[in-house]
């Protein structure tokens, strides 16, 4: 793509916010409404489309309107777009991002909600926000590894967030007896049609210090991506559940859809990806719905 090329495609995408956004903005300022909704989905769209981005997806995503916690791995930047094109949702972000250009006015148009990670008691603080939105029937993406890895391996969930589908069931407002806890895997399978190799993978992640100008640049060299995202079987999170197997279990089910997605073998040993968690079996760290213990093994 020359760069007469993206720069056409980087105007037409301000223009298409440019229109957008007065619209957005007095629709959030003074109630929620069907098109502060679906503007961003539309922007979103219109980026992919643009740049030649091809979004797929397979499992079950929750249904419309219904209101879920989604755990999902982080690769680049790319995720955030591709997971706005499917449908209305918000994300949880640190709050650094609140002050970048044009991205922070993204997110905030987007309702993100933002977490400042050095205050000790910003975990509670957002998963308040976090529960009374879900209890209201929004839709969450939760980057659970905490930052965005290379594409290539999973880290570990955090679950201090998790505590969020708590403050949904006991929110007032909402009444939930539950909420879907929803693990997302999100993949990188091919670009130009071709299959991306295990090596090309860091070329597509943003990570690390790696400054996101010349990144955004090199990516449109390369050529447009296949996204794929891999709905798992959801986990229903009740008051009595506990938010760290919970979280391991989710964690293990994006786990497996990666590996599957990478490798095209399914994952050795069990796989639990979605089980109630309320009995006191669960709680006390026993049998998952027959399952046969809480520990969740590496895939």
């Amino acid at each position: 793509m020359t760069r007469l090329g993206i720069g056409i495609r980087l105007a037409l995408c301000l223009l298409v916010f440019a229109i957008l956004v007065g619209p957005h903005w007095v629709s959030l300022r003074f109630g929620r409404s069907r098109l502060a909704a679906h503007a961003p989905t539309l922007f979103h769209r219109t980026f992919l489309w643009l740049f030649g981005i091809r979004v797929t997806q397979s499992g079950t995503p929750p249904a419309a309107g219904e209101p879920a916690l989604v755990l999902s791995n982080h690769i680049s930047w790319l995720d955030i777009i591709a997971l706005g094109s499917l449908r209305p949702l918000s994300f949880v972000a640190k709050s650094e991002i609140a002050g970048w250009p044009l991205v922070g006015t993204l997110a905030r148009l987007q309702r993100t909600v933002f977490i400042d990670r050095a205050r000790r008691t910003a975990t509670a603080s957002v998963n308040a926000t976090v529960g009374n939105r879900l209890a209201e029937g929004d839709l969450i993406v939760l980057f659970a590894e905490g930052t965005t890895g290379d594409g290539n391996r999973l880290l570990p969930f955090r679950s201090s967030l998790v505590g969020a589908a708590r403050a949904a069931v006991q929110a007032e407002e909402g009444r939930l007896e539950r909420i879907r806890l929803q693990p997302l895997a999100i993949t990188y399978p091919r670009r130009g049609g071709l299959p991306v190799v295990r090596v090309e993978r860091p070329e597509i992640a943003w990570y690390g210090d790696m400054e996101l100008a010349p990144h955004l640049a090199l990516f449109v060299q390369r050529g447009p991506v296949d996204v794929h995202v891999i709905w798992g079987t959801p986990i229903t999170f009740e008051a009595g559940t506990d938010r760290k197997v919970a979280t391991a279990l989710a964690e293990a089910s994006v786990r497996a859809a990666m590996q599957q997605a990478v490798t095209g073998r399914p994952p050795e040993g069990p796989v639990w990806p979605g089980h109630r968690l309320g009995s006191p079996a669960g709680r006390q760290g026993g049998s998952l719905g027959g399952m046969p213990g809480s520990g969740v093994p590496a895939v």
